[in-house]
């Protein structure tokens, strides 16, 4: 079954949406709950994340920073990472290639 345009729990607090990927880029949107956390976890893909609504502290091979609003942070591939919502928060997530790990189709 497709999980595409779907929402679906990720973690406590966490749920996402996967939107239709092209052939080499993919995009979901993410919501947290306040105090809600993306665990920390690496993977071969490129990643940039957008912030939409709140702010969040992000973790990147043990560097923290925060980002609010209008602000975009970028994991390289291989890097271990996590975020912690900071209050109410929404990401727009772009993977590249895409994660056929995330995608059922």
């Amino acid at each position: 079954m497709s999980n595409i345009n779907v929402w679906e729990n990720a973690e406590p607090g966490v749920k996402r949406k996967i939107f239709e990927p092209g052939k080499t880029i993919m995009m979901m949107e993410v919501h947290f709950e306040e105090g809600a956390e993306g665990y920390e976890h690496s993977h071969p893909h490129e990643q940039l994340s957008y912030c939409t609504k709140g702010k969040l502290e992000f973790t990147i091979d043990g560097v923290k920073t925060v980002i609010g609003v209008g602000e975009t942070i970028y994991i390289p591939s291989g890097a271990r990472h996590g975020a912690k919502a900071l209050e109410p928060s929404i990401l727009l997530d772009t993977f590249t290639p895409v994660r056929e790990d995330l995608v059922k189709r």
